[in-house]
């Protein structure tokens, strides 16, 4: 985990990579609580025996579940010594998803902070995302994350 004393400090990070994010293995729990949450019970999701048979050997996660790690997996990858006042979520520039995750698998973060913008209202910060899957040759997606950091 890499460390910095405040927003100002990482900012000055900009256009370096991060580090990466522990293996996180993905669960059928994991993936039934996030079916509960959004209401997308599709059978490649939910339905083990079904899944089995079906086109990927397994259930699958959400792409969105997958994407909504990534807060999760940053605050794995560094740390802001001071806590800023905020920081909130602004959007997303891109995001593909380029490999379905499939139930056991494990997969982990690497993070790459592309620009740090000030601004007005704070720092925005564009970090850029790629979801690796343990033992594949392709991530499962890409992202630029975008935050905006009150100081």
């Amino acid at each position: 985990m890499r460390e910095f004393a405040d927003i100002h400090a990482l900012a000055a990070a900009q256009g370096s990579h991060l580090g990466h994010s522990p293996w996180h293995t993905v669960t059928q729990d994991q993936i039934n609580t996030f079916a509960d949450a959004t209401g997308d019970h599709q059978w490649i999701h939910v339905d083990v025996e079904r899944a089995a048979a079906g086109p990927f050997g397994s259930t699958i996660a959400h792409g969105f579940l997958t994407l909504s790690l990534l807060p999760m997996f940053a605050w794995q990858i560094y740390r802001l010594q001071k806590s800023p006042a905020m920081a909130i979520n602004y959007g997303l520039n891109k995001v593909r998803f380029l490999q379905p995750v499939r139930v056991g698998s494990r997969i982990r973060d690497s993070l790459e902070l592309a620009e740090a913008k000030e601004t007005p209202k704070g720092i925005l910060l564009t970090m850029r995302h790629e979801v690796e899957i343990d033992g594949e040759d392709r991530p499962a997606l890409v992202a630029e994350a975008l935050s905006l950091v009150v100081p």
